[in-house]
């Protein structure tokens, strides 16, 4: 696998992840999707990042990974460098702040 694919989907799956958990979207789309999910099972699930990131990483896995080995792997990769990332971004935001 090339080296791009990986960067490439571990930042797609930031964004993705980061737009359904934390942003309110155009219009408040997202906004109203998670509004909607209330506080069951889905509602839960976009309320957590590193919840959100595993099943936003699962197509990204099966889009880039060739063999189910690799699609496991990347699935949870993705997801990792996802959490990572957020952490990173997380962290910068509060540091500003003080």
């Amino acid at each position: 696998m090339e080296w791009y694919l990986f960067v490439t989907g571990s930042l797609a799956v930031w964004r993705i992840t980061h737009l359904l958990q934390a942003e309110d979207g155009p219009f408040d789309i997202i906004y109203l999707i998670r509004k909607k999910a209330g506080a069951g099972f889905f509602g839960n699930l976009l309320d957590c990042f590193y919840c959100t990131s595993i099943w936003v990483a699962l197509p990204a896995g099966l889009c880039i990974g060739k063999d189910w080995k690799e699609i496991v792997l990347l699935w949870l990769a993705f997801s990792g460098a996802a959490c990572l990332l957020e952490q990173q971004t997380s962290s910068s935001k509060h540091h500003s702040k003080n």
